[in-house]
């Protein structure tokens, strides 16, 4: 059995799918399993989420404006990625295909959309804004101080981290499993880490300014820019309409046909291909069945862990933030927010203070460069991998042999683009090339989830939930190239 999905790539391989039991090699999926096996690629997510976003992005706006008329920005924007991920997720479940390839087979095909796609990736965060803020933070780390502007070394910690994320993917077995694990350690270190510290300085009235500000619609407040505003947007949670970058991980997770589609290892582990094209699986009602449980699991690691993690990994640090203006009586500026926290802290309760929080913010920041500069090199793999005969042929169907030189011409470039311009102007950049994503992405996706087996197929209010997605980000994106190029179409 083969399947026709779209256009310009072969037809689907047929196969049935396997239980989640076959895949994470237990007996059942109790409570115990489902965490320990089958909640991982959210994770992933939620590293890189727990980043730009939440430690400078959202800081730095609720520290110049206050929470109420930007809350609000941050519940709609993670309630509408959420919906977007599961999305681009029930694509790579139900075919075993990235989103990245998957876009070949919408008109006019692959040779339009996938270099397309792999160019707005690269050209949304090759900036680098992630890697130089965790090098502030490092710098601040073994100094005790903050940076000097335009500093070097702290782009050389930059850098050096950039070797670190290589070194780790390359003495991992299989690079999902091992990035799953780091972020198992940082992420829950991070938010225990900072609800301890949260309840430990902030007063009861900041958390109800704070939670209050996430539920209350109001006008955003007047003095924020378009850019910042769309940036915030853009960058919380994850990366609006680019999220799809992180989605492949489901494939290598095993997750429904992915399981029959392979995975990239690291170089510790075995040689191990991918299928250039993707499989799908029957219209029966034992298939239906198994579907409804992969499906299940999908939701539970998404609304469960990556939701809930996204959510609590802004709400802490923003009311920290307002904290340590309340204690400071300043204000953050994109030079320094990075360590502006940290440094609130540290005169105010101790240099021990200081240390801890500028740990967390490393980890924070170091999660979301683990994430994203893996994911460029994954996304480009997968496309290449996917589209180009002679380059399977080259490699001998070894992905690895293409991932680990490309990751490192990838380090250059990004050790030089660090060097034009201020951390977070560079964040600021990324997180607006994301919400053009959104113009572009939600309408691929309901073009190849309406063509998917019956049973994986998305019900019509999901249809009108990526519709908002494109209304909600790509206002953003429009109003940003209005003020990049002159006036914006907005003002506050």
């Amino acid at each position: 059995m083969t399947r026709t999905l779209g256009v310009s790539r072969p037809d689907l391989a047929g196969a049935d799918l396997p239980t989640p039991e076959e895949v994470f090699k237990v007996s059942r999926i109790g409570p115990k399993e489902l965490f320990k096996y089958a909640v991982g690629p959210s994770l992933i997510a939620l590293g890189i989420s727990i980043g730009s976003g939440e430690w400078l992005l959202g800081p730095l706006s609720v520290g110049q404006y206050g929470f109420v008329g930007i809350g609000w920005v941050i519940v709609v924007s993670a309630l509408l990625q959420t919906f977007y991920n599961i999305e681009c997720s029930r694509y790579v479940v139900a075919t075993g295909e990235t989103p990245v390839v998957g876009w070949g087979r919408v008109p006019p095909g692959w040779k339009f959309w996938i270099p397309l796609s792999v160019f707005i990736v690269i050209f949304a965060f090759i900036a680098g804004g992630w890697a130089a803020s965790a090098g502030q933070g490092v710098y601040a780390l073994v100094h005790g101080t903050v940076a000097p502007a335009g500093a070097e070394e702290p782009r050389l910690w930059a850098i050096a981290l950039l070797v670190l994320v290589f070194l780790i993917t390359a003495a991992a077995r299989r690079i999902s499993r091992t990035l799953e694990l780091a972020n198992w350690v940082m992420v829950s270190a991070i938010l225990l880490g900072l609800l301890v510290i949260c309840l430990f300085v902030v007063p009861f009235s900041q958390w109800w300014e704070g939670i209050r500000g996430f539920v209350t619609p109001a006008a955003p407040p007047s003095g924020i820019t378009a850019t910042q505003l769309g940036a915030l947007a853009g960058f919380t949670a994850l990366a609006s309409g680019l999220n799809w970058y992180v989605m492949g991980h489901y494939r290598d997770k095993g997750y429904g046909m992915g399981y029959r589609a392979g995975f990239i290892s690291g170089l510790r582990g075995e040689r191990r291909e991918i299928l250039a094209s993707g499989v799908t699986f029957p219209d029966d009602e034992r298939n239906r069945a198994l579907w409804r449980r992969w499906y299940r699991l999908l939701l539970t690691d998404m609304w469960g862990v990556f939701f809930v993690g996204a959510m609590l990994g802004m709400l802490l640090p923003t009311i920290l933030m307002a904290q340590a203006v309340a204690m400071t009586g300043q204000k953050p500026t994109r030079a320094d927010v990075p360590t502006f926290v940290a440094t609130a802290l540290g005169d105010e309760y101790g240099p021990a203070l200081f240390y801890v929080a500028l740990v967390l913010g490393v980890l924070i920041l170091f999660s979301t460069q683990l994430g994203i500069f893996e994911a460029m090199v994954r996304v480009t793999t997968d496309a290449a991998h996917a589209t180009c005969p002679r380059l399977r042929a080259l490699v001998e169907g070894d992905p690895r042999r293409f991932y680990y030189p490309f990751m490192l011409v990838l380090l250059v470039v990004i050790s030089v683009v660090i060097h034009l311009a201020l951390p977070v102007g560079l964040v600021e950049w990324s997180a607006n090339m994301s919400n053009l994503g959104a113009l572009i992405y939600p309408f691929l996706l309901m073009y190849l989830n309406s063509r998917l087996p019956r049973p994986a197929r998305p019900r019509p209010w999901h249809y009108v939930v990526l519709v908002l997605n494109v209304l909600f980000f790509g206002f953003f994106f429009v109003n940003f190239i209005a003020d990049f190029l002159g006036d914006p179409l907005v003002t506050f």
